[in-house]
Formats: C-alpha cells, sequence, structure tokens
C-alpha cells in the first residue's frame, strides 16, 4: 500500500469531486437502508392483523429511524389496504432517491478517476520525454508502453471502481450495524459472526494475489515488447523466413503469461463462493436464532425484525462480496504502481543547473581532452578527444565503423556528459547551458534516420513551429527530394508508414536532412546521412549544402570522403583517438589512413 501513496496528491487536486462522491455514497445508503426498518413494520402489520392484535408502535420508536418513524406514525391512522399501498408508493420513492445518489456518486468519483487516468499518463510521457538517451539504451519499449498503458488502467481501477465500493462497503456497514444494534445486539452478534473467518480468508489471499500481480505485469510487459519488435521488424522476420520461430517465441511468453493469469483468476476466484457461502450462512443462523426468540417470547421478539435482520443480511452481500474485488484491484494497483514509481523515480543523467545559460552559439566549440564510455556496454568511445571548431568552419569526422565518430555528435548535442575533459560554447561549460536552447540551435541529422508515421510535409517541418509550406518545400529542394516528393499522388501530403516504411533509404536520408535544414540553425551536425545515395544525388546534395552552408558551422561526420567539399579541417578518427588531422590536400601527401581510404573509394567508383 505504500507505493499508492504516491497518488495522494491527485486526490488532493481532485479533492472536492472526492468529497462529494463520498457524500452521495452516504446519502445513497442512507435512503437505501430505511427499506428494512419500512419492510419490517409492514410484515409485524400484517402479522398482527392476522393475530387480531393492535399494531404495536408505541415503545418502538428507539429501533426506527427518524423518517421511517414519521412515515409510520402517518401511516398508522390509516386502513390496513391504504397502509399497503402508501409503504410501496414510500418504499418505490426511497429506490429511486437512492438511485439519483448513486448517479451522482458515480458521476463524481468514477469521473475523477478518468481525470487521474489522464493525469497520470501525462505525468509518465512526460517523464520519459526527460530521461536522457542511457535510459533508452536499457528499456525495450514494449516495458515503456505497458507502464504508461496498461500499468496506468490498473491504478484508474484502484483511484475509481475500488474507492468508490470500499466507501460503500463502509457506509453499509455502518448504517447496517447500527440500525441492526437498535433493534437486536444479538441478532446483529449472529448475523455478523462470520465476518472475522472472512476477514483472515481476505488477508492470506491479498498476500498471494499481490505476489502474482507483480509477476504478470512483468511477463505483460515481455508479451508486449515481443509483439512490438515483431511488428518493427516484420520485413526482416519474412526476408528470413523467420514467422514460425517468432509465433514459438511469442507463444511461449504468452503461455507463460497465461499460466500465471489463470493462477490469479483461480486464487481470485476463492473470494466469491466464500463470500456467498458465508452470507449464506449467516441468513440460516440469523433466522433459526431470529424464529426461536419469537416462539420464546413473541413478546418482545416480531417477525418483522427477522424480515428486517434477513434484508440487512441480502443488503450487505454484494458489499461485502465486492471486498475480495476491491482488494484484488488495490493489490493489482498497488503492483503496477510499483513499477510506475520505478521510472518516475529515475532521474536523468544529464542534469540543468538552476541559471541554465543561452549565450550565443555561433561562436567557437572546444573539445578538451574529452573521455567517453558507454556505461551500458563498458566501450570506451573517446580517448583524450580534442578538437576546436571556429565560428563557421566545416569539419568533417572520418572513420571506420566503431572508431567514435558518432559519439562526438552525441555529446555536442549533450545527449551524454563526457567522463572527463572539456565541452565549451564560446567558453560557457556546455554542462550550464541550457539543454533545450542548445538543440534548438543545432540541427542533427542521425545516422539511424526516423520518420514519423505522419505527412511528409509534418515530417520535414517538424522541428519548426507552423512551418509554411513554402519554407517545407524550399527546404526539400535544398535536400534534393522536391521532385520525387512532386511525383507522388498525395505529393507533400502523402502519408509515411511507420519508421518511413513506404520510402526508400535515400529518399529517408533526404526527407530527415530536409527536416533538418528548414531550421535554419547556427550549427549543422550531419552523422553519415547520405550513405544510402548513389553518387549523382549526392553530388546534388552536397553542391546544394556547399550553398547552404556558407556561414554556419557544419559537422558532417561519414565513413566516405567527400572531394568535392571543401572542408576547413579532416579529422580522421580510430578507436576514439584523432589520429590524422588536416586538409585534403594535406592528408592525402601523408600518404596514411586517410590516404589509403581515398585511394580504396576511387579504386570502387572505377569499377
Amino acid at each position: 500500500m505504500k507505493y499508492l501513496a504516491s497518488l495522494n496528491p491527485y486526490f488532493w487536486k481532485y479533492r472536492v469531486r472526492l468529497l462529494l462522491g463520498i457524500l452521495f455514497i452516504i446519502l445513497s445508503n442512507y435512503f437505501k437502508i430505511l427499506a428494512p426498518q419500512l419492510t419490517g413494520y409492514v410484515v409485524n402489520t400484517v402479522v398482527q392483523k392476522a393475530g387480531g392484535e393492535a399494531a404495536r408502535l408505541a415503545g418502538e420508536q428507539k429501533k426506527y429511524d427518524f423518517i421511517v418513524y414519521k412515515i409510520i406514525t402517518v401511516l398508522d391512522s390509516k386502513s390496513f389496504g391504504q397502509q399497503f399501498l402508501w409503504c410501496g408508493i414510500t418504499l418505490l420513492v426511497m429506490a429511486i432517491i437512492s438511485g439519483v445518489f448513486m448517479f451522482f456518486m458515480r458521476q463524481t468519483i468514477i469521473v475523477m478517476s478518468r481525470l487521474i487516468e489522464y493525469d497520470q499518463k501525462n505525468q509518465v510521457f512526460t517523464h520519459y520525454q526527460q530521461l536522457d538517451s542511457s535510459f533508452y539504451k536499457t528499456h525495450s519499449t514494449g516495458d515503456l508502453m505497458n507502464r504508461i498503458s496498461e500499468d496506468v488502467s490498473r491504478v484508474r481501477m484502484y483511484v475509481g471502481p475500488a474507492i468508490m465500493y470500499f466507501i460503500n462497503l463502509a457506509a453499509v456497514l455502518g448504517f447496517s450495524i447500527f440500525f441492526m444494534l437498535k433493534s437486536s445486539p444479538k441478532l446483529t452478534l449472529v448475523a455478523l459472526s462470520p465476518l472475522p473467518i472472512l476477514a483472515i480468508t481476505i488477508y492470506f489471499v491479498n498476500t498471494i494475489i499481490h505476489k502474482k500481480s507483480e509477476r504478470i505485469q512483468a511477463l505483460l510487459s515481455d508479451l508486449t515488447t515481443n509483439a512490438q519488435e515483431s511488428y518493427s521488424g516484420i520485413r526482416v522476420i519474412k526476408s528470413f523466413v523467420q514467422e514460425k520461430a517468432m509465433l514459438g517465441f511469442f507463444a511461449k511468453n504468452s503461455e507463460a503469461y497465461k499460466k500465471n493469469a489463470l493462477s490469479l483468476a483461480k486464487t481470485e476466484a476463492i473470494y466469491f463462493p466464500s463470500m456467498a457461502l458465508l452470507i449464506g450462512v449467516s441468513t440460516l443462523i440469523t433466522i433459526l436464532v431470529g424464529a426461536l426468540d419469537v416462539i420464546k417470547d413473541p413478546a418482545h421478539n416480531t417477525v418483522g425484525t427477522i424480515a428486517e435482520f434477513v434484508m440487512y443480511i441480502q443488503m450487505l452481500t454484494f458489499p461485502v462480496s465486492a471486498i475480495g474485488w476491491t482488494a484484488s484491484m488495490t493489490q493489482r494497483a498497488a503492483a503496477s504502481q510499483k513499477r510506475i514509481n520505478e521510472f518516475l523515480d529515475t532521474k536523468a543523467d544529464i542534469q540543468l543547473p538552476g541559471n541554465a545559460a543561452r549565450p550565443p552559439l555561433n561562436t567557437s566549440i572546444l573539445l578538451d581532452k574529452v573521455n567517453f564510455t558507454y556505461q551500458h556496454t563498458g566501450i570506451q568511445a573517446l580517448k583524450d578527444f580534442s578538437l576546436r571548431i571556429n565560428a563557421g568552419e566545416k569539419i568533417a569526422i572520418i572513420g571506420k565503423t566503431g572508431s567514435g565518430k558518432s559519439t562526438v555528435a552525441q555529446l555536442l548535442l549533450r545527449m551524454y556528459d563526457a567522463d572527463s575533459g572539456l565541452i565549451t560554447y564560446g567558453g560557457v561549460p556546455i554542462s550550464r547551458i541550457d539543454t533545450a536552447y542548445l538543440r534548438s540551435n543545432i540541427s542533427y541529422v542521425p545516422q539511424d534516420v526516423f520518420l514519423f508515421s505522419e505527412t511528409i510535409e509534418n515530417n520535414i517541418g517538424f522541428g519548426v513551429a507552423a512551418a509554411t509550406n513554402q519554407q517545407v518545400v524550399q527546404a526539400a529542394r535544398q535536400a534534393h527530394i522536391a521532385t520525387e516528393i512532386e511525383q507522388f499522388p498525395a505529393g507533400y501530403e502523402t502519408m509515411i508508414g511507420e519508421r518511413g516504411v513506404t520510402l526508400s533509404g535515400g529518399q529517408k536520408q533526404r526527407i530527415s536532412i530536409a527536416r533538418a535544414l528548414i531550421k535554419d540553425p547556427s550549427i549543422v551536425i550531419f552523422d553519415d546521412c547520405l550513405s544510402a545515395v548513389d553518387a549523382k544525388t549526392e553530388k546534388a546534395v552536397l553542391n546544394n549544402l556547399n550553398i547552404y552552408l556558407r556561414d554556419k558551422t557544419a559537422i558532417i561526420i561519414t565513413h566516405r570522403i567527400f572531394s568535392l567539399f571543401d572542408f576547413d579541417t579532416i579529422i580522421v578518427l580510430d578507436d576514439g583517438r584523432i589520429v590524422e588531422q588536416g586538409k585534403h590536400e594535406t592528408l592525402l601527401q601523408q600518404k596514411g589512413y586517410y590516404a589509403e581510404m581515398y585511394a580504396r573509394q576511387q579504386q570502387q567508383a572505377h569499377h
């Protein structure tokens, strides 16, 4: 239950709805609890009429509620037939009033639960977006999705139905026991005697349910992850003819989830038969003891009291039987909230200082003796990396796969913090700069291109608030993709499939470049963004970029050599270290790693 304490701020936020809901529950049950007393009066009237006795109202005022007593006082002056008629009408009116308050009860508490669900999903999603890249490298998408959907939904069942039924139970128990004790303390003890057994059963079964719920939620996350990865990688699965293997893997996870879910369902199934049995036993014992009392002492015990108590027990049947359901929902919610709290308590490695700076970024960039190791793999990506980039310079970073090229881009965007060394923009350490400000002033085209399931226009204009069609078209022309887009039947309104599956690799890369260019930033970082285009298209894109980047600082990361592009400095990386540095001609004269790469590339081009 301690995990559910984190929901208290939501209850405080919607305290008016919660308090009104509690009030409506009390009023609904108050008018419902008057029915047994009036019914008991009717039964006594019938019995006394049959026995030729006068109705015994005097001396019984103490056992009735004030409203019921007033109604009976009025009815006592009427004929036997009129008493029956008006009792029936009164019971109907009480039922309607109780139903109206029940409607308001659901309108307040259940609506409150939906509002809390909305707020909590927003809170979880907002927190997800604040977490950094290292978090997403160690957590699966399926698990993230499961916590924001399934876990939050289970918590909603606690803040809505579970709380509503629990308060309803408390109200019914309170009213029933109060009037039962007023009517007959002896029968009250008899009727409620099975409750301790019920409480012990609930305690033990709840412990089992809590453990099983945690296990089930973890298995559901695995199942969701398995399904999500299968859908995303369906082309790979089909190309390798691995449908059967993936189905087997999914079936194995599904079977584990099914077994645990069935086990939980069997445990929960103990509740309802137990409730029915105990309620039935309570009813039988009450009738038996009450009947014996009437036979022994008819002057002080009435058949109406037995009828009244049977109705009280029946009224308690659903609320008491709902204890199991409510307890189960609460235990499941506690297990789910624990999983949600695990993520909400996760702090981002990238933390902003209280007085985050916003310096001009069109100045020099300095990386001084930077070292960086990926925590989740232990691979040291950069070793004593030092580089100065002056404003407006064009820098190429070249190297084979795994040499640390992309890591430089990640550190410049502060996706990660360096283990040691210093990174500054205009002399201001990157750790002191507002991260959102930094990233909004840098256009980054990642190596792993990602497009959203949206129109091409919206994908290109993604980084700009209210991008105009003219801006989108201009960016597409600069990325040399406009002609191809215009050939699509829907043009810029063409919907792109998930992750851009409807486009070729080269088209996705150039749309991603257009998305970066439309921002018109002072710094541009391209990470191997032309690997999927042909030589002719590459030449056209580079020619456009030469013009576009004239007054901008550009860092182009690649495993190919762009001889058509006039770089101020070319950095050659190998195993996280700078092994060569200089201009194109200088590096060719050195006849080292760069010259080798260039010769190999030229040879491949001629073949």
